[in-house]
């Protein structure tokens, strides 16, 4: 979303208008797999280029057979030693960045990977490129290992985490350029990247998305609010978004008064999307058989964003989001779904009862 032939920019609504004209009038449909082999969006034409910002992280994903709440004692939660006997470990790709730019693939888009991997970068390389996903933008500093990520997923599907950033920790550096970009996403990452590239978008007059999620901690009240002025949405799960409130000083109506989407997700329950007009809620996409919850929200990201640059209702946008976000729960790991453009659009249809705007 650049600038009017005058040089102003553009409004945000005629400029999705003239976006998604762009995008129906270039996109022709090939099929299942023709281009790839495997099952999944190919496209034959001008694709959307999405600069996406994050982590890039080996997910080690364990799975502990009970729940959580059954071992901690309200009593003594200042003084906990707890250890869980898990079922086993599976190593994933992952990271932020790396999870909505596979989802974004799939949906037929061109992400663009914006951060700091490690010595240990080239199995992961070699993987993008597999998917066709481009690498070319990712920095790699060889002084380090690239972030890992370490989770643990209860029965009820709450999560425990760590991170370490190893190379994650090393800013970006070089700032993106945005000409011929869709809009971008400012995801939990680098947390000088998360203060640098918001400025950045703004001073370019490119739409961006703006989703501190696990960096919240991290990030000051001040960093927060200047994140979040002058986004096109803001994402955060209801704990984040808590958070946020609790930082910022802000409640959920003022932050409408300051970003046009407030986007929340409320996992099982759908999501509810908050603008100045109106507050909706959007059901999710019913799943027989949950595997693993961890990457959903990227996935849900990765969705809201292609209806999004399709000029789409933030309405639409969320059940777009919640279809994507449900393949991914039904498989281990969080880049190991796959689906059809015919597949998501008749999962969508029969959930909300209308056609799916892909």
């Amino acid at each position: 979303m650049e600038f009017s032939e005058a040089g102003d920019p553009a409004s945000p609504r005629l400029r999705r208008v003239l976006l998604a004209f762009t995008l129906v009038a270039s996109y022709e449909v090939l099929g299942e797999g023709e281009e790839t082999g495997e099952r999944g969006m190919v496209y034959n034409g001008r694709m959307s280029r999405v600069l996406v910002s994050g982590s890039v992280a080996y997910d080690r994903i364990m799975d502990f057979p009970g729940h959580f709440r059954d071992h901690f004692l309200a009593h003594k939660l200042h003084t906990i030693n707890v250890s869980f006997a898990v079922e086993g470990v599976e190593e994933n790709f992952g990271g932020t960045a790396g999870n909505i730019a596979y989802n974004l693939k799939l949906l037929g888009h061109e992400p663009e990977i914006l951060s700091t991997a490690g010595s240990d970068f080239s199995a992961y390389r070699t993987y993008l490129e597999e998917k066709k996903i481009s690498a070319d933008a990712i920095h790699v500093d060889t002084s380090q290992l690239t972030s890992s990520a370490y989770i643990i997923t209860d029965k009820a599907d709450n999560q425990i985490a760590a991170f370490s950033f190893g190379a994650g920790k090393i800013a970006y550096g070089r700032l993106p350029k945005t000409e011929g970009a869709a809009c971008a996403i400012v995801g939990a990452g680098n947390p000088d990247d998360m203060r640098v590239l918001p400025a950045h978008y703004r001073d370019k007059r490119l739409a961006y998305f703006y989703d501190p999620a696990q960096e919240i901690p991290i990030l000051s009240a001040d960093d927060l609010r200047k994140g979040i002025e002058g986004a096109a949405g803001l994402f955060g799960n209801d704990y984040e978004i808590d958070l946020i409130i609790q930082k910022t000083g802000w409640s959920e109506k003022e932050l409408c008064e300051r970003v046009p989407i407030v986007v929340v997700t409320l996992g099982e329950s759908g999501s509810r999307v908050t603008t100045k007009e109106a507050a909706e809620r959007v059901r999710a996409v019913g799943v027989s058989n949950v595997l693993d919850p961890t990457g959903a929200g990227d996935a849900y990201r990765a969705g809201f964003i292609a209806g999004y640059v399709e000029g789409q209702a933030p309405r639409v946008c969320a059940q777009l989001a919640s279809a994507v976000a449900a393949y991914a729960v039904e498989k281990q790991g969080t880049q190991n779904h796959r689906f059809t453009l015919a597949e998501l659009r008749k999962r969508y249809s029969d959930t909300y009862g209308e056609n799916c705007p892909l």
